[in-house]
């Protein structure tokens, strides 16, 4: 990493030390995700809808009332949500929900933008222009709230088929890199490909353009958020490769860069199929958080999984991971301890 952003992230770890927190998670919904071979956000593509709100509802309740059980993978590995969960409990860290076009709505009080969900961009634009620019807003008005509340926020998201829509806005910018994905086998040649078919739908460079074309709603939303929230309190993006995705639109509005960070987990950052930190370095010069958690050393053949290439991130797991140990001064073993016990009382029970 440069020298400079490597300074630049020990400053705003020092700053965050002990301070207070707030986690976001921002649900979506793109028909990207109906693609065979995609992604395995769900254990059926009829739940898929689902997992988004799922997510949000077990998030907050520790169950899920939109849907009978928990999201997990077609084989039985649970959602990042039950990391990000443990980690905000254990920090006492309190969690808002964002609904920026989830195909079904949560059954919880959240911040309700009301847009649409996102089209399916192999075979149409994802979004009109006017939901491209309504997200914005919408997301300027909730990170202005939400930025004034807290020395912190930390944005996380959820959107099944996310890397793919994440793959097209950065091929379509410029940004040269692989995104991950939460499968062993990263369908890249795949996601490259609709990529590559989308660019050639439209020669317009404007990231409107870009977004409206072969993103989601959650990359405007969350840019929306930034640009407003970072001039208010410091911002940490919680996520993987579609969270470039969201830096690089957000470069249009505007964000103060000295306070953004990402964060994500060592098993996005150590993946081989992907170049995170590089993308990052190519749209601009902010902290990237690595979070290595224990879950390698765990008994739960599940939680093992993510350390073996599966799932990886989500719900904004490695950002909420590195503020309880910057609150409260947990570690990874103490987290996988605490993971392991809420894995065992709530997919077990």
């Amino acid at each position: 990493m440069d020298v400079f952003v490597q300074k630049k992230g020990e400053k705003f770890l020092e700053q965050l030390e002990k301070k207070q927190f707030l986690f976001s998670l921002v649900i979506s919904y793109t028909e990207t995700c109906t693609i065979p071979g995609i992604t395995v956000a769900g254990k059926t593509p009829e739940v898929l809808p689902y997992t988004s709100p799922a997510d949000a509802e077990f998030l907050n309740f520790g169950y899920c009332k939109c849907i009978d059980a928990i999201p997990m993978t077609p084989d039985g590995k649970p959602t990042p949500a039950l990391l990000t969960k443990t980690a905000l409990e254990s920090a006492s860290i309190p969690n808002v929900v964002v609904n920026a076009g989830s195909k079904i709505k949560p059954q919880l009080p959240c911040f309700e933008t009301g847009l649409s969900y996102g089209k399916n961009i192999a075979q149409e634009p994802a979004m009109s222009l006017d939901d491209v620019t309504h997200a914005v807003e919408y997301g300027r008005m909730i990170g202005s709230t939400l930025g004034s509340t807290t020395d912190c926020l930390v944005i996380g998201e959820s959107i099944p088929g996310g890397t793919t829509t994440a793959q097209t806005v950065l091929t379509s910018l410029g940004i040269n890199g692989m995104v991950s994905s939460s499968m062993q086998e990263n369908p890249l040649s795949l996601k490259q490909k609709i990529a590559s078919d989308v660019v050639k739908r439209t020669e317009s460079k404007n990231q409107f353009d870009v977004v409206s074309n072969g993103g989601d709603p959650m990359i405007p939303t969350v840019a929306g958020i930034l640009s407003t929230a970072s001039f208010q309190t410091k911002v940490i993006l919680a996520g993987g490769t579609q969270m470039a995705a969201v830096l690089a639109f957000g470069r249009i509005m505007g964000y103060n860069q000295d306070n953004v960070a990402l964060a994500t987990t060592s098993y996005v950052t150590d993946d081989k199929t992907a170049n995170l930190v590089n993308m990052i370095s190519q749209i601009d010069q902010i902290p990237v958080f690595s979070v290595r958690l224990a879950l390698g050393s765990s008994k739960i053949e599940g939680l093992r999984a993510f350390a073996n290439g599966f799932v990886k991130e989500g719900v904004g797991a490695g950002g909420a991971s590195l503020a309880a140990m910057l609150k409260i001064g947990i570690d990874s073993d103490q987290l996988l301890a605490l993971t392991e016990k809420q894995y065992r009382e709530t997919i077990l029970r």
